[in-house]
């Protein structure tokens, strides 16, 4: 169900990166937004640096032997969490069209085993505040609360900024 992306595989992670971003968040941004971001986030010298550093996975979903999706995680990031010995799953999309089928549930569960094999105390994920059905999933599978942040990038639809 997962697949470790390597530098080999750039191309077809930047194809599926882009895809599955800009189809569960279109309607988040304001003018050239997305594409600014898309760029700034999949492009090609920002993955080849994160392929390459070993605080960061990229990983295909993969569904009936196919690459459908993709998550990020990231053992260093920036954000006070994971300086206390914690990741962060930074990224990881579920098309609407594959939902209903527990791929989401699977895949949650072999993220989390995975940073346990890694000795990381917590994994924690920050989530828009608003997406009621992430934040219900994620409480399912036995995510707490912790505090609140807000996206601050620049052209992302203000009332959708908040995060858990």
């Amino acid at each position: 169900m997962l697949k470790r992306a390597t530098l080999t595989d750039i191309a077809e992670l930047q194809e599926i990166c882009k895809k599955s971003y800009s189809q569960v968040f279109a309607d988040h941004w304001t003018k050239n937004g997305m594409e600014l971001y898309l760029e700034q986030e999949f492009g090609t010298n920002r993955l080849n640096s994160e392929l390459a550093d070993d605080n960061y996975e990229y990983y295909f979903i993969q569904y009936n032997g196919e690459n459908i999706e993709f998550l990020k995680m990231n053992y260093k990031s920036s954000r006070e969490l994971s300086e206390l010995d914690n990741c962060e799953l930074e990224k990881i999309y579920i098309l609407p069209k594959h939902g209903g089928k527990g791929i989401g549930k699977t895949v949650m569960t072999q993220m989390i085993k995975h940073s346990q094999e890694k000795n990381k105390k917590n994994l924690f994920l920050c989530v828009i505040d608003t997406n009621e059905n992430a934040n219900a999933f994620y409480i399912k599978l036995g995510f707490k609360f912790h505090s609140k942040t807000r996206l601050e990038v620049a052209h992302f639809k203000e009332e959708l900024k908040g995060m858990h």
